[in-house]
């Protein structure tokens, strides 16, 4: 048996760094995180509760969105307001699903990267 004590990170394969950096440090506003020097492209990204995002450069190939549905590829992100979250990326322009309800009541919402990886906002 392996017994999970947190979820350190998650790992998304980008084709541009420079692209997927300025998305969630300066549109989303996260913090970038030191990185080691490792022998490709990437960066880190603080997400709270001592997880965090990697981006890794280097992607050539597109992803298949027809396949990448909300439901099947995902990251959550939990978050205090929802709608808070979808007022600030109204105003940055950004086209996202939601706020809805799942069926237990936790609001939601959906939003897609600029490589096609949607993250979802929770509370």
């Amino acid at each position: 048996m392996i017994t999970p004590i947190a979820l350190d990170h998650v790992a998304l394969y980008v084709q541009d760094v420079d692209r997927s950096i300025d998305f969630y440090q300066n549109v989303l506003g996260w913090e970038i995180l030191p990185r080691p020097a490792f022998d490709f492209p990437g960066a880190w990204f603080h997400l709270g509760g001592g997880q965090q995002l990697h981006l890794l450069g280097g992607r050539s190939e597109s992803l298949n969105l027809d396949v990448m549905g909300s439901r099947r590829n995902h990251f959550a992100v939990k978050v205090l307001d929802c709608e808070g979250v979808a007022s600030f990326l109204s105003s940055k322009n950004l086209v996202f699903k939601g706020p809805r309800p799942r069926p237990d009541g936790v609001l939601q919402l959906f939003l897609q990267d600029p490589d096609g990886y949607w993250i979802e906002f929770n509370e």
